[in-house]
C-alpha cells in the first residue's frame, strides 16, 4: 500500500466535459419519482440508486 503522509504540492483542476461523460453511466427512462405506496425509488427513474448510486 502507498503512504501518502508527505507531500509538496496538491493540483486540483476542472474536468473536461469529455471527462464527466465518460464518468456517467446510466440513463434515466421513465419520469417517475418515488412509488406512493412504498415511498422507494422507482427502478430507472429520477431517484433510481442503480444509475445515481
Amino acid at each position: 500500500m502507498l503512504k501518502l503522509e508527505n507531500f509538496d504540492a496538491l493540483k486540483l483542476s476542472l474536468a473536461s466535459p469529455e471527462t464527466i461523460m465518460s464518468w456517467s453511466h446510466g440513463e434515466v427512462t421513465k419520469p417517475e419519482t418515488i412509488n406512493y405506496r412504498t415511498l422507494r425509488p422507482e427502478r430507472d427513474g429520477l431517484f433510481c440508486e442503480r444509475i445515481f448510486g
